[in-house]
Formats: C-alpha cells, structure tokens, sequence
C-alpha cells in the first residue's frame, strides 16, 4: 500500500502577527457544526485541518482561550482570527482550513456536529455525516457564554 504523501500547509491571522507551518499528513478534515464551535468561530460552522501538534511550529504569539474544561482555542490576539483547537491530552491540533494560505490544498471528508447545523443550509455534497459523540463529552464544561 503507498504511503501518503506528506503536506506542508502554511498559514496564519488576517494581520500577518501569527504564522504557522504544518508539515506531516491531516487526518480527519472536517465541517464542524457544533454549538461551541460556531460560537467560536462567529459562524454557522468551523472547518478544520488536524495535524499532529509535533508537525506543527508557529511563529508570532499565538494567544489560546479556554473554552472548556477539556480544549482550547487558538486565535491572533491582535486581530481576533480563530487559527486552532485542541483537545488537552490530544497529541492532534485542529489547524482552521480558512486560515490557510491555500485553503483548497485539502479537502473536507466528513461533517462533524450535524444535530446543530442549522436547518436552512444545505450542503451540495455526499460527505458522511456525524453527530456528537456526548458519551466522549461527558463532563466536560463549558466556559463559553451561554445566555
């Protein structure tokens, strides 16, 4: 079986304060549609690029939120732009596949999230489609505002 082929993906903010190289091969490209999810990316849902965190380096300073017990969230502090999320004991971080230089060097697999999508958008693909997996969520608590 052939090996895949490894990727370098280059990327960063809006203002250019923070750049990351990611070179190894993702696994896993998705659309999320959770709730934390569009909450944290101000939109109806995240798409993410994940790599193994040790095939990642950034340059810039990298400024993380806590959005809940069990993850993070990377952005640009000075622009705001969403640039990660990872899980804490997770050996993969999720790179933003908007914020990419060449966001159609990879593609999406699969939808991740699907009981929040929101009803009126329809996506013109045959991706396969997840719900949240709550048993992996269970206790985990939110830090993200919650009106």
């Amino acid at each position: 079986m052939k090996e895949p082929q490894t990727k370098i993906l280059v990327g960063g903010c809006q203002c250019g304060a923070v750049r990351y190289r990611a070179e190894g091969q993702p696994r896993k490209i998705h659309y999320c549609h959770c709730r934390m999810c569009q909450r944290a990316v101000g939109n109806m849902f995240a798409a993410f690029v994940p790599m193994r965190q040790d095939q990642v380096t950034w340059e810039g300073p990298l400024s993380l939120f806590r959005s809940s017990s069990v993850a993070q969230r990377g952005f640009c502090k000075s622009c705001g732009t969403p640039l990660s999320f990872a899980y804490d004991k997770s050996a993969w971080i999720c790179l933003s596949l908007g914020s990419l230089d060449e966001p159609t060097a990879v593609r999406p697999e699969f939808h991740y999230g699907v009981e929040n999508q929101m009803p009126w958008l329809h996506f013109a693909d045959n991706l396969p489609r997840e719900r949240t997996n709550e048993a992996e969520l269970s206790g985990l608590i939110s830090y993200q505002y919650n009106p």
